[in-house]
C-alpha cells in the first residue's frame, strides 16, 4: 500500500467513526428512542455502541496514554448526552445509562489493549490490492 493509499484508507477509517459518532448522537437525541428487544436491551445498546467507538477509534491511536485520554473523552460524552436527554423533555436521565456507558468504553479500551491493530491488519491486507 503506497503512501497515497494508506492516507486515503485512514480518512476513510475516519470518516466511518465521525459516522459512529453522529449516528450515536442522534439515536441518543432523537424523540423516538430506538427499541432494542430483550430484557435491559437499552442497557446492553449503550455497551455495544461504546465499545465499538472506543475500540474504532483505538485503531488509530496507539500510544496508551493517548487511548486513555480516548477512553476518558468518550466516558465524558456519554455523561454529557446523558444530561442532554434529561434536558430534552422528550427523554430521560438514567444513572444506569451512564454505567453502562462506562462500562461500554472500559471494555472496547481493554479489547483495543489486548487484540491486535484491526487498521493495521486490514491495511496489509489491502496492500495486495493495488
Amino acid at each position: 500500500m503506497n503512501l497515497r493509499s494508506t492516507v486515503l484508507f485512514r480518512n476513510v477509517w475516519e470518516g466511518i467513526g465521525w459516522f459512529g459518532l453522529a449516528l450515536l448522537l442522534f439515536l441518543s437525541l432523537t424523540p423516538q428512542q430506538p427499541d432494542i428487544p430483550g430484557d435491559h436491551g437499552d442497557k446492553i445498546g449503550h455497551v455495544l455502541a461504546y465499545a465499538m467507538l472506543t475500540y474504532w477509534w483505538s485503531q488509530i491511536i496507539l500510544t496508551a496514554r493517548r487511548r486513555l485520554w480516548l477512553a476518558v473523552q468518550f466516558v465524558a460524552l456519554g455523561l454529557a448526552i446523558e444530561c442532554l436527554q434529561g434536558w430534552t423533555g422528550w427523554r430521560t436521565f438514567d444513572y444506569f445509562d451512564m454505567l453502562a456507558d462506562i462500562v461500554g468504553v472500559v471494555f472496547g479500551w481493554i479489547l483495543a489493549i489486548l487484540t491486535p491493530n484491526l487498521l493495521a491488519f486490514v491495511g496489509r491486507f489491502g496492500s495486495g490490492i493495488d
